[in-house]
């Protein structure tokens, strides 16, 4: 199971950190990603990283959004500073076997999302 919690309403320019917890099957997965959805729009990748802390990013959130992970207590963290309103959208953390991919298609595990709103 995955388990997102952090999200919230922010001011533009502000700052939020959501986790996810993997429990069960899911905390042998080598690769945590997160993702968004905005209303009206398709899904989109925002981070991965991997069991050696290998990361990826959308180019939409480089330099602003950092991801980490816990292999401790499986729990991958996205701290997203520098917010704008185009970042308001659910987050959805995925898990996968192998490998991190930024398609949404290849993750074997996904968590309930947690709403960002970013206001202007």
């Amino acid at each position: 199971q995955l388990q997102a919690s952090g999200g919230g309403l922010v001011q533009a320019g502000g700052s939020l950190r959501l986790s996810c917890a993997a429990s069960g099957r899911t905390s042998s997965c080598y690769a945590l990603g997160w993702f968004r959805q905005a209303p009206g729009k398709e899904r989109e990748f925002v981070a991965a990283i991997d069991r050696y802390r290998r990361t990826s990013y959308a180019d939409s959130v480089k330099g602003r959004f950092t991801i980490s992970r816990d292999n401790a207590n499986i729990t991958v963290y996205l701290q997203m500073n520098s917010l704008k309103p185009e970042d308001t959208a659910i987050y959805s953390c995925a898990a996968r076997l192998s490998a991190y991919s930024d398609n949404a298609f290849d993750y074997n595990y996904w968590g309930q999302g947690t709403l960002v709103t970013v206001s202007s």
